[in-house]
């Protein structure tokens, strides 16, 4: 009896495909990029991948014929189907926006009432209005959205922003967030006991691999009448390793660190005696 594979939806082109494949590559996981491919069986650990449209991921994890997606939240939220989101992996990051023409008159979301709103995220958009007790026209359409403005189909949209480069391409400007989104990992409702095993395995490659991120382990060298005042300005894991040196009067210390917290704290460290300060990339840490 063969062993069963866990069947891993991704979109099968774009950004969000580069960045799916390579996490599972942190994670160990060896399989071809896809390019071309419907589905694609990992050497080295019991996952399959299926490449699919991107819209139609939540309603394949849905009917149980994909286990997991590796999905945008925004697709989830949009589509509206019976999935669980069990991880978010912190990438693909942006936000459902309303955005108008440069030059309107916009005081906040109650200006769009009685107003057109065209949008590729119906479900979304008219959340949002319902939640503010908006009444406006919905213009649902795919693809091109900024543009509706400029042609006289909308008087303001509703789409996704990453760097807001394409609305001032297009002479809108950026109003409200309806909604953040990033990627993550959602779970079909019909997953079993074997492929949920599966999962959890996977689960704790991913969580191992996205504490690694923007994690550094720091080494340092400290005279050691000066190691309690180093150790009490460092924003570690528990407690600093520290270590006697060759050298009689000094000790190694060594710690993890969020990267942009180190800068922060570099010149008191020195300051405080630290010498020979190293800092090493994380690949994986398991908490």
């Amino acid at each position: 009896m063969s062993t069963p594979k866990l069947r891993i939806a991704v979109q099968k082109s774009g950004r969000l495909l580069d960045q799916s494949i390579q996490l599972l590559k942190e994670c160990g996981i060896r399989i071809d990029n896809g390019r071309g491919q419907l589905k694609a069986t990992a050497r080295n650990f019991p996952v399959e991948v299926l490449y699919l449209r991107n819209s139609d991921i939540p309603q394949y994890i849905q009917d149980g014929v994909a286990d997991i997606g590796i999905i945008g939240e925004n697709t989830v939220i949009e589509k509206d189907k019976q999935v669980t989101i069990v991880q978010h992996l912190g990438f693909s990051k942006c936000r459902l926006s309303l955005a108008t023409p440069k030059g309107t008159d916009y005081t906040g979301p109650k200006s769009l009432n009685g107003k057109r709103i065209a949008t590729s995220y119906p479900v979304s958009l008219r959340q949002y209005l319902e939640r503010e007790g908006i009444s406006a026209d919905i213009h649902e359409i795919s693809g091109s959205v900024e543009i509706a403005p400029n042609i006289g189909l909308a008087d303001a949209i509703c789409d996704l922003v990453s760097t807001g480069s394409t609305l001032f391409k297009n002479g809108l400007e950026e109003q409200d967030v309806i909604l953040t989104s990033e990627a993550v990992i959602a779970a079909s409702p019909k997953i079993d006991g074997e492929r949920q095993a599966i999962l959890d395995q996977l689960l704790f490659r991913v969580k191992s691999v996205l504490a690694a991120k923007n994690k550094k382990y720091l080494l340092m060298n400290v005279p050691t009448d000066k190691v309690a005042a180093v150790t009490n300005l460092l924003p570690g894991m528990r407690s600093p390793t520290v270590l006697p040196l060759a050298e009689e009067g000094w000790s190694s210390v060594h710690t993890v660190i969020a990267e942009d917290k180190f800068w922060d704290i570099i010149d008191q460290l020195r300051t405080t005696g630290a010498e020979g300060i190293l800092i090493v990339p994380i690949d994986k840490m398991i908490l």
